[in-house]
């Protein structure tokens, strides 16, 4: 495999365990982000998330420590200039993730592709942004990165096959399993199971059951080892919002409209485990 050097925009929830399952593999890798905070926040986590992982003898003190010498953050994007591949996380927002490859573009060797980890939002625009369309494509990971084995590895409509062919051979190296996917509003993952979300979020809303209710009605009857809402507070209220957002309006299908209550939410900063409320309180857990 030539990658030997990664960069990873943002630092938070999907930012940090990308660069986790990145560096455990051996892998130089620069996280980016805005401030001091959020970098700090990303790194205090995957310290955490090690120390998880020490505690179920999966690893050891020894084991954490190289990892974490293969990990240094900046707040610059251009520190990420000479990495082999960039993986943006930042805000699911088209306006954001736009900007950031138009920097990439500029920054980054003419050889390096960049990658970004969008829930939804279209790659083909994303690499049309760009001088290097052929060299962009999408590593959607799942939440949490360390522990989900899928990457839904998407080619925008300009993607070269070697470009593909580097990702995948990446996602295999840092102990992923790519499956590749075609650019269309949710690809596959998120077309399947958001509206699913959106479904459960009805529910709520029309008070047929309580959200525990909701949840264990799925787990127990579906055989779902988590419940549709409790989901929704891993991934963030936002998120959902801004995939189911991005399906009802790439498809103009009635069958994508969003819930009233994700709007509610987010205008509360009732966003998921992330702010300590969703469907759930989890202040005192």
């Amino acid at each position: 495999m030539n990658i030997k050097t990664i960069g990873v925009v943002g630092a938070g929830t999907m930012g940090n365990g990308i660069v986790q399952v990145c560096a455990t593999a051996g892998l130089k890798v620069i996280m980016q982000d805005i401030g001091d905070a959020q970098v700090e926040r990303g790194l205090t986590t995957i310290a955490g998330s090690l120390d998880r992982l020490i505690k179920k003898e999966k690893i050891s003190e020894q084991d954490k420590q190289a990892t974490l010498a293969n990990i240094s953050t900046t707040m610059d994007l251009a520190d990420l200039a000479d990495t082999d591949i960039v993986i943006e996380a930042a805000t699911e927002n088209e306006a954001i993730k736009l900007d950031i490859f138009k920097q990439l573009d500029q920054l980054c060797q003419p050889q390096a592709i960049l990658a970004s980890n969008t829930s939804s939002i279209s790659l083909t625009r994303i690499a049309g942004a760009t001088q290097r369309a052929d060299q962009v494509i999408g590593m959607h990971f799942m939440n949490p990165v360390p522990v989900m084995a899928l990457v839904e590895v998407i080619r925008a409509l300009q993607t070269s096959d070697a470009s593909f062919q580097a990702v995948h051979e990446l996602s295999e190296f840092i102990g992923k399993i790519p499956i590749e996917a075609k650019d269309s509003p949710g690809f596959v993952a998120n077309r399947i199971i958001v509206p699913m979300i959106n479904e459960a979020a009805y529910v709520y809303y029309e008070g047929l059951a309580s959200a525990e209710g909701i949840d264990e009605i799925m787990k127990l009857g579906m055989a779902h080892t988590m419940g549709p809402l409790m989901l929704a507070d891993l991934i963030g209220i936002d998120v959902i919002y801004a995939v189911i957002k991005v399906l009802h309006e790439g498809f103009g299908d009635s069958k994508y409209r969003p819930c009233p209550i994700w709007q509610q939410m987010v205008d509360a900063g009732y966003l998921g485990r992330k702010s300590g409320r969703g469907f759930y309180n989890y202040a005192d857990k």
